[in-house]
């Protein structure tokens, strides 16, 4: 099967207003975005509830984090307004990883769109320690010429550096995938670059890798 084009027309989906907290201990993960035409697409592996050592007890799970060597207990919901300036921050680290500059009216105008509670499409996770946010996952809900449940496109996700590798995008995955068991989504899917090695292994572990290359004009 073809992957879903994230750019198309897409049908509001209802908003989850259940939120999930987790705790863990903190060392490197990566981010990832819309790449280039040998990227590969990943699906979410068929589950039931939250995947791997992540299995929620429910909406106050929790988990833990290193940061500057301290453990730190984080937990993972949905963005709120008062989140833009720390998720700005991880937003701006997150482009000059991938040396992909915005015009800043476009970072606004995505950040409004996750925001607004009329739009179902464009959704943001993010995990917060005291002190601030570890990292986001922002993603889309679009409908499926294969499904009739729609399908989530996974499309940015990036932990703050001195974070990584302690399971902050681990929790940021698995609460989307909980979310599709919830809600009845048919794929959670995303795209990485073939050397994002410390990403895929992480992938490897939550996902199918499959065969499909993307193309793009």
């Amino acid at each position: 099967r073809r992957p879903p084009s994230p750019s198309v027309s897409l049908t509001p989906i209802g908003r989850s207003k259940t939120m999930l907290s987790r705790r863990f201990l903190l060392p490197p993960i990566v981010g990832r975005r819309r790449l280039p035409s040998s990227a590969t697409l990943i699906p979410r592996r068929p589950v039931t509830g939250t995947p791997g050592a992540l299995a929620s007890s429910g909406p106050a799970s929790e988990a833990r984090a290193n940061r500057a060597g301290n453990s730190v207990a984080f937990s993972v919901r949905p963005a709120k307004t008062e989140d833009y300036g720390d998720w700005r921050g991880l937003w701006n680290g997150y482009l000059e990883y991938y040396k992909e500059p915005l015009l800043e009216e476009i970072s606004v105008k995505t950040w409004e769109r996750m925001l607004d509670p009329a739009n179902g499409q464009q959704h943001c996770l993010v995990a917060e320690a005291e002190g601030g946010l570890l990292g986001f996952a922002n993603y889309l809900l679009h409908p499926s010429t294969w499904s009739d449940t729609p399908y989530c496109y996974l499309e940015d996700l990036f932990v703050s550096p001195e974070t990584r590798g302690s399971g902050v995008g681990r929790a940021l995955i698995s609460e989307i995938y909980r979310r599709a068991d919830e809600e009845g989504w048919g794929r959670v899917y995303w795209a990485t670059q073939d050397d994002n090695y410390p990403g895929r292994t992480l992938y490897d572990k939550l996902a199918r890798k499959t065969e499909f290359v993307q193309y793009r004009r």
